[in-house]
C-alpha cells in the first residue's frame, strides 16, 4: 500500500513536471514564431481569389503592413495564455492515452497514436478556445490601426469583458467546432507524426535519440500538420473573427466552407499555407528540442 501511494505520488509529480516543462517550451516556441502566425492570420482573413501562398495578396506585402501597423505581436498575450492551457493538456493527454490504448506492454500502433493525438487535441482546444478567439480578433484588429480606427479590444481582460457583454458567455466559444476539427487534424499531424517519425529514425539507426532525430521528426510533423489542418484553420479563423450573429458573414462552419469555395475557389482553403508551414516548422523545432532537453534534464524519459 505504501509502495502504491509512493508510485501514485511519483506519477502525479511526473505529470506536473511534464505540464510545467511543456508550458515553458510552448511559450518559447510561441514567442519565436508569433510574427509568422500574425502574417498567416492576416492572409486567411483576406477575401480574394487565390491559393495556398495566401491568395492574390503577397506575403511580403502583408508582413510590411503588420510592421507598419505595429501589429506584429498584437494578440501575443492571449496566444501565450492559450498555450499554457492547450499544449500541456494535449501533450500529457496524448502520452496517457497512448499508454492506455497500448495493452500488454506493447508499443502503440499508428492508429492508436492517431486516436490519442486527435482526442487529446480536441479536449485541449475546447478548453483553450476562448483565448484562441481573443488572439484571432486582436490579430485581425491590427488592420484597423492603419485606418485610424480604434481596435475592438485594448487587452485580454477588456476582450473577455466585451465579448461576454455583447455575445454572452458562450460567445467565447464562437468557432469552437471548426477549432476542434482543426485541433483533431493538427494533433494527428503533429503528435502522431513526430512520435512515429522519431521512433522510425531511431529504430532504423539513422541517428540516436538526439538533436538530429528531433529536428527531422519536427520537420516531418510540421509539414503533415499544415497539410491536414490548413482548410479547417481558414474556416476557424474566419468564424472566430465574426462579432454578433447579426453581423455574421457565415451562419455555420459549413456555410463558411461553401461560401469560401464558391467565391474564392478550392485553393482558398489553403490560404496562408506557406507562412503556416514556415511557422509550424520552427515552432515544432523549438518546442520539441527544448521539451526533450528539459525532460532529460529533469530525469523524465523521452517523449
Amino acid at each position: 500500500m505504501p509502495a502504491n501511494a509512493e508510485a501514485a505520488g511519483g506519477g502525479r509529480r511526473g505529470t506536473l513536471a511534464k505540464v510545467s516543462l511543456s508550458s515553458v517550451s510552448a511559450a518559447m516556441a510561441e514567442a519565436s514564431t508569433y510574427p509568422l502566425d500574425a502574417v498567416k492570420t492576416r492572409l486567411q482573413l483576406h477575401r480574394s481569389p487565390g491559393g495556398a501562398g495566401g491568395g492574390g495578396v503577397s506575403v511580403i506585402r502583408v508582413a510590411s503592413e503588420l510592421v507598419r501597423d505595429g501589429g506584429v505581436y498584437r494578440g501575443f498575450s492571449p496566444a501565450v495564455l492559450r498555450h499554457l492551457m492547450y499544449t500541456p493538456l494535449r501533450i500529457v493527454g496524448y502520452e496517457h492515452l497512448r499508454s492506455t490504448l497500448a495493452s500488454g506492454g506493447r508499443e502503440a500502433g499508428v492508429v492508436e497514436k492517431a486516436l490519442s493525438g486527435g482526442i487529446s487535441g480536441i479536449a485541449a482546444q475546447v478548453v483553450a478556445s476562448p483565448a484562441d478567439l481573443i488572439k484571432v480578433r486582436m490579430q485581425a484588429d491590427s488592420r484597423l490601426l492603419s485606418q485610424g480606427i480604434q481596435p475592438r479590444y485594448t487587452g485580454v481582460a477588456d476582450a473577455f469583458t466585451k465579448i461576454i457583454r455583447a455575445e454572452g458567455l458562450l460567445g467565447l466559444w464562437k468557432g469552437v467546432v471548426p477549432n476542434a476539427q482543426r485541433a483533431f487534424l493538427v494533433n494527428i499531424g503533429e503528435l502522431t507524426c513526430y512520435d512515429q517519425a522519431k521512433h522510425f529514425i531511431i529504430h532504423k539507426q539513422i541517428c540516436d535519440d538526439n538533436l538530429y532525430a528531433h529536428t527531422m521528426a519536427s520537420v516531418a510533423s510540421g509539414l503533415s500538420a499544415t497539410t491536414l489542418s490548413c482548410p479547417a484553420d481558414v474556416i476557424k479563423t474566419r468564424m472566430m473573427n465574426q462579432g454578433k450573429e447579426g453581423k455574421a458573414l457565415y451562419r455555420s462552419s459549413y456555410d463558411c466552407l461553401v461560401k469560401t469555395v464558391r467565391h474564392e475557389g478550392m485553393a482558398a482553403l489553403w490560404k496562408g499555407f506557406l507562412p503556416t508551414w514556415a511557422r509550424l516548422g520552427p515552432w515544432q523545432f523549438v518546442f520539441w528540442v527544448s521539451y526533450e532537453k528539459l525532460r532529460r534534464a529533469s530525469g523524465i524519459s523521452a517523449f
